[in-house]
């Protein structure tokens, strides 16, 4: 391509059109067709009649339920609160009941409600719907924590071209300690939205604070260590990481039983679905679960300092390097310095441009690493 400056564009084209298309697949992919695949519930009953009842319920729901029985109601609660099951049917020839918890997911109730209310209307009566684990009234559909989770994600990922790119001229240790000040500061603000200003969490604060900064340092440290090795292309990545598979598997909207098996498997161990589902046992179920959790946002973290950390190390091996060729340049323009102040009628040879400067000169592209820095944080929070 003769244009330098049109292939400059071009080439920056290709990060916006290959978000176009990974948003989508992943947006659409995860959110557009919800459909329940072995979503656990269980029929309340013991001996014959409930055992075959609740095989009836599976035989027509097929593969979207799977289906057991508990002996009692209080049983089939503690289920709901540890969140094994989404629904419980209470069989009863005049008042037939479905026992949810909209706090563990509001579209999971809400598919649980659609499948036993026909089952009720069959036997001549209304289904009566109890929810054991209701969402505060400033979360009605307990889907804060989902926003809440984007504003954490947006906030620590747009802070890594700042600290990858502009931040390349500072040492690795204080880049490392910008990038724990800034994860302190996010999660700080996000804990400010979650209580003072839009009251989704009313108690235990702290914690919520804590899993925030445990997510922002993870999502941070990985990214500022991968700038090392990707440069521009980590925002690209970032968003592939910590948007399109992020967000999609967190659990927020929709539970991994409301989607196909890929998201749902990736819920097991993305820190976006550790993160909303501790935030979920905090404040909604006595901290059932919140151990395992945790422990998800905590292996991220680690793997963030093990990147930065071999990211360090690099650097550190390029610094030689770097200081061989410095030299070289500061040679050269003492030797130019020594010929413009020869003595005259002294021929010396013409004074060569570093080559550097000779591919610039062909290119017409390359742009002073300040400006580029800028360009890249541009595009980053622009996206």
């Amino acid at each position: 391509m003769r244009s330098p400056a049109l292939r400059h564009v071009l080439t920056h084209l290709i990060t916006p059109l290959l978000m176009c298309l990974g948003m989508g697949l992943a947006y659409m992919g995860a959110f557009v067709t919800p459909e329940p695949h072995h979503l656990p519930v269980a029929v309340v009953g013991e001996g014959p009649r409930a055992k075959v009842f609740a095989q009836t319920v599976k035989d027509q729901a097929g593969d979207r339920l799977d289906v057991r029985t508990v002996g009692t109601r209080a049983r089939a609660v503690d289920l709901l609160k540890s969140r094994d099951i989404t629904g419980a049917y209470v069989p009863d020839a005049k008042a037939p009941e479905l026992v949810v918890a909209t706090a563990a997911s509001d579209m999971g109730a809400t598919a649980v409600e659609k499948v036993f209310t026909p089952v009720a209307a069959q036997q001549g009566r209304p289904l009566k719907v109890t929810d054991v684990a209701r969402p505060v009234a400033d979360d009605p559909t307990g889907q804060g924590l989902f926003f809440l989770l984007i504003a954490l994600s947006i906030g620590s990922y747009a802070s890594v071209a700042a600290l990858g790119a502009a931040g390349a001229a500072l040492s690795t240790r204080v880049r490392a300690l910008l990038t724990l000040g800034v994860s302190v500061v996010v999660s700080g603000i996000g804990a400010l939205l979650a209580g003072p200003v839009f009251h989704l969490a009313h108690h235990d604060l702290a914690g919520v604070f804590g899993m925030a900064w445990l997510y922002s340092a993870g999502i941070l440290f990985i990214g500022v260590g991968l700038h090392t090795f990707l440069k521009r292309w980590t925002t690209l990545t970032m968003m592939v990481l910590f948007v399109m598979l992020n967000f999609t598997s967190s659990g927020g909207l929709f539970r991994p039983e409301l989607q196909n098996g890929f998201f749902g498997a990736l819920h097991a161990f993305w820190n976006g679905a550790g993160f909303v589902e501790g935030a979920r046992s905090l404040l909604y179920f006595d901290g059932d679960g919140l151990g395992r959790s945790v422990g998800t946002l905590v292996v991220w973290l680690l793997l963030g300092l093990a990147v930065s950390a071999l990211a360090a190390g690099y650097e550190r091996l390029r610094t030689p390097a770097s200081h061989g060729a410095h030299a070289a340049g500061a040679h050269a323009a003492g030797h130019a310095a020594g010929a413009a102040h020869a003595p005259a009628g002294t021929r010396s040879a013409p004074a060569l441009p570093a080559r550097g400067t000779v591919d610039e000169a062909r290119s017409g592209e390359p742009r002073p690493a300040g400006e580029a820095a800028e360009e890249e944080i541009e595009e980053t929070v622009a996206v």
